[in-house]
């Protein structure tokens, strides 16, 4: 079971406002939710109101169980202060390389031996 954290658009036709969600991957936009992390309305200026509300502790706790959140998401929590484990990026190496310069190891070796004799 892979959890994503993601908007749920909640509001009517022209004010939309949308919810912090931890769901499961494959539910529906506006499916299940396992938890509601904070909410997000686009449309309050700061000076109204709250246009940004997260629970931190419990957006940490999702992150440290393996939870992804979406792009969206993530820019969001970055603005709200929360900070994202960096992603790992796995350098892909291919194999012809690999066997390119297997090769050439082996005939540096092969020339370095054949100096000392």
């Amino acid at each position: 079971m892979s959890v994503r954290i993601r908007l749920k658009r909640m509001g009517r036709k022209n004010r939309a406002f949308f919810r912090i969600d931890v769901s499961e991957a494959l539910t529906p936009r506006d499916g299940r939710t396992i938890e509601n992390l904070g909410f997000y309305d686009p449309l309050v200026n700061d000076t109204k109101g709250v246009r940004l509300k997260i629970n931190a502790d419990r957006v940490l706790y999702w992150l440290g169980v393996g939870a992804q959140p979406s792009e969206t998401v993530a820019q969001l929590l970055r603005q709200g202060g929360v900070a994202l484990p960096e992603k790992k990026k796995e350098k892909r190496v291919r194999k012809r390389n690999q066997k390119a310069k297997a090769e050439l190891r082996a005939a540096h070796e092969r020339k370095a031996s054949a100096a000392k004799k």
